[in-house]
């Protein structure tokens, strides 16, 4: 896994996480609007699951890119 994320620029991840991560920007970012369904219980149709998970993989990669150890270099 680590050698996968070691391939994927940081650029690349902040860029994504900026644009798709937070689009749309107006009245609020959807992953934002997503996350207080799925607290709320809100999130049941498949296409909110869908778009939650669209929205937020940049955002899980960067944290697993950042938060793994470096892999060794073979």
């Amino acid at each position: 896994m680590r050698k996968l994320l070691d391939k994927i620029p940081l650029s690349l991840l902040i860029v994504l996480c900026l644009t798709l991560g937070l689009a749309p920007f107006t009245p609020q970012p959807h992953l934002w609007e997503k996350l207080k369904m799925l607290v709320a219980g809100e999130l049941v149709k498949p296409i909110d699951i869908f778009d939650l998970l669209l929205h937020a993989t940049p955002w899980i990669l960067l944290v697993l890119k950042l938060s793994l150890p470096k892999a060794d270099k073979d």
